[in-house]
């Protein structure tokens, strides 16, 4: 009880002094940007902190080892069914206010993850934590109310760089602090960090949202679609083909009634009729499958190195992330993502040739790291250009669905086909690359301002 004590004393003190803190001409600016990219970063990181503790969680809660693969699933599975909803929320209520929800679900649930003493609770509060990935559109859209237009593609670009960056800090900090604490230490970290984005969200002032009713149907169909879609691509391995065939064509049926509720709806979720044009779709569509192949490649490197070296094979990519990163906005969106295709292509046959010395891996690392941080910071880029202002919360939303099932896709696939050697499954995330390099090529050459245009 004493941390929640603490973070309501912080939460009261931060109100009282809101005025004077945010005095001065750029602070509303600067505080903004501080709240979001700490969030982005925090929230990636607790998705994938706990993938090198899942043996201990077998351990330490004496349960089987692809149970604990569940812990990585619960947080994926709140985080695709919450950041729709949590960005449509932001557009019809304010951002400001449903992203202060989103880092109370946050907190909360990586208290419960800390305090565990049981399987079940630490899968119960990775599932409210994975609520947390909702802030992701809510970002993008405080961003845009504070950021100039002229500085508005380098932020972006940045915020959907903490995709990647979070999610590498993650796998890099925890094999050290694994060494040295329990478990639990995974996750104290990050609820300090948690804490301290609430504060800056508090500090922000509050903005109307457009008001209107939430559409409850369209939320049910949209998340028992997202389970059904990601429970099939992430259990595949356990369940067999069968199963998973059966929950893909259960999420496509439950797909088909969702569109048919959203198209009659006066007020829905998401507007579908956002993927009908072709600068929305194409961008989703290759989100999905870029997705795919570099998280199939993250997802092997682990397993090609001893687990003392897992950190040292993963550092080049996220230097070279955190240098790429800002050349997105620069090169354009559609240079950006092309070169980020090209790279993981590279990668991809580079590993299939060459992967047995850590010196070749992390040189590998190095190039894909690059692509990763040209690429998804130039998705979020051309979503926010392409659509209203008033769409951006949903819009980027549909972005982040398309990038979590695009990754999970991606894992799955490259660890089912690792058992039968890394040399054809880096051939198949080649292939995969191609692919979204043949889409890449489909996109616009310039944002459009306004409304984009039908297909």
């Amino acid at each position: 009880m004493g941390i929640v004590w603490v973070l309501a004393g912080l939460t009261a003190l931060t109100l009282f002094f809101r005025r004077k803190i945010m005095k001065g001409p750029g602070m509303t600016t600067r505080i903004t940007l501080a709240a979001v990219l700490l969030a982005a970063f925090s929230i990636s990181t607790a998705q994938t902190i706990v993938i090198a503790a899942l043996p201990g969680f077998a351990r330490e809660f004496g349960v089987a080892t692809t149970t604990t693969a569940w812990a990585l699933t619960a947080f994926m599975l709140a985080a695709a069914v919450a950041t729709p909803i949590a960005g449509r929320l932001g557009d019809l209520f304010g951002y400001r206010r449903i992203m202060l929800v989103c880092l109370g679900f946050f907190v909360v649930g990586l208290l419960l993850c800390a305090l565990a003493n049981s399987f079940p609770l630490l899968l119960a509060g990775r599932a409210v934590t994975g609520v947390a990935a909702g802030v992701f559109p809510l970002a993008f859209g405080l961003v845009r109310r504070e950021v100039s237009p002229a500085r508005l593609p380098g932020v972006v670009a940045l915020l959907s760089a903490m995709f990647g960056i979070g999610g590498a800090a993650g796998m890099l900090a925890a094999g050290p602090l694994l060494d040295v604490f329990s478990s639990a230490w995974l996750f104290w970290p990050l609820l300090v960090l948690g804490a301290v984005a609430l504060v800056l969200v508090i500090l922000l002032p509050g903005e109307p949202g457009a008001g209107g009713r939430v559409d409850l149907a369209g939320a049910v169909l949209l998340g028992l679609t997202l389970v059904a879609l990601l429970l099939g691509i992430s259990e595949v391995r356990q369940w067999g083909i069968g199963p998973a065939l059966a929950l893909f064509a259960l999420a496509a049926i439950l797909a088909v009634a969702f569109a048919a509720v959203e198209l009659r709806t006066h007020q829905p979720l998401v507007d579908v009729r956002l993927l009908g044009h072709r600068a929305v779709a194409m961008t989703n569509l290759a989100t999905v499958i870029i997705g795919a192949a570099m998280f199939g490649v993250v997802t092997v490197i682990p397993l090609l190195v001893p687990q003392n070296r897992i950190a040292v094979a993963l550092l080049p990519m996220v230097v070279t992330m955190l240098i790429a990163t800002p050349l997105s906005p620069r090169l354009g969106g559609r240079i950006a993502v092309r070169t980020g295709a090209m790279l993981a292509i590279v990668s991809c046959i580079a590993l299939a040739l060459w992967h047995n010395e850590l010196w070749q891996v992390c040189m590998v690392s190095l190039i894909l790291g690059a692509g990763y941080g040209l690429a998804f910071a130039a998705f979020g880029t051309l979503v926010v250009e392409v659509v209203e202002t008033r769409q951006t919360g949903e819009a980027t939303g549909v972005n982040t669905i398309a990038r979590t099932a695009g990754g999970a896709l991606g894992a799955q696939l490259a660890a089912a086909l690792s058992i039968s050697g890394f040399g054809p499954t880096f051939w198949v995330l080649a292939g995969i690359a191609v692919a979204a390099l043949l889409v890449t090529s489909t996109l616009p050459k310039r944002a459009l301002a306004t409304s984009p245009s039908p297909v």
